[in-house]
């Protein structure tokens, strides 16, 4: 097994990396998604997450209202602080147990926004940057995702920055150009990982 570290900032395009490395035959560990799955309703996660933020960050129906959870927490580093100690420890063990269903020959990628913001680096094989310049990320997060740019901002701002991003890279996929200058870059890195296999 290769355990794969997959980051990169907000719209730098990291979720089409991944797209393209299932396609390919990788095992995707998706923390976003296990993030939103350890808080749905009924969950422990949710529960503690009320008791931490109150119930004004419930929707009518009783899920998590993500928008007002994400603005209390992404303009106050105590308060998302607070929100991690919650939601990392459950991702981080649903991520364990997905890996250990994966099988021995299996690359596992695993999709991990804050990984340099964690100093998650050492839990992995390879760590691959997906890297897009600051300039491109506002102009995917306003123009693509329809966020206010001073949102945007916010988001950006609460991540690691570039330089520490790639600081920890093995691998930088540059995702700053167009679609299609992606896929070949994406096929390389799948190429290299599938050796690290061969060679285990």
């Amino acid at each position: 097994m290769v355990k794969v570290g997959l980051t990169g900032g907000i719209g730098a395009g990291k979720s089409e990396v991944s797209r393209l490395l299932v396609s390919y035959g990788a095992v995707l560990v998706d923390a976003d998604r296990i993030a939103r799955e350890v808080v749905e309703p009924g969950t422990p996660g949710l529960a503690a997450v009320v008791a931490e933020f109150g119930e004004g960050v419930l929707a009518a129906d009783g899920t998590l209202d993500r928008p007002k959870l994400g603005a209390i927490v992404f303009s106050d580093p105590e308060r998302l602080r607070a929100l991690n100690a919650i939601v990392h420890p459950l991702v981080r063990d649903r991520s364990a147990a997905l890996e250990r269903a994966a099988g021995t020959d299996a690359v596992v990628v695993h999709d991990v926004p804050l990984l340099a913001e964690n100093d998650l680096a050492p839990l992995y094989d390879v760590v691959v940057v997906v890297d897009a310049a600051p300039e491109t990320q506002l102009d995917r997060l306003v123009r693509l995702r329809g966020m206010a740019e001073e949102d945007a901002r916010a988001r950006m701002a609460a991540q690691a920055t570039r330089e520490r991003r790639l600081a920890i890279a093995d691998v930088v996929i540059d995702n700053d150009g167009p679609l299609e200058a992606l896929e070949p870059q994406v096929r390389q890195v799948w190429e290299r990982l599938r050796q690290k296999i061969v060679k285990s």
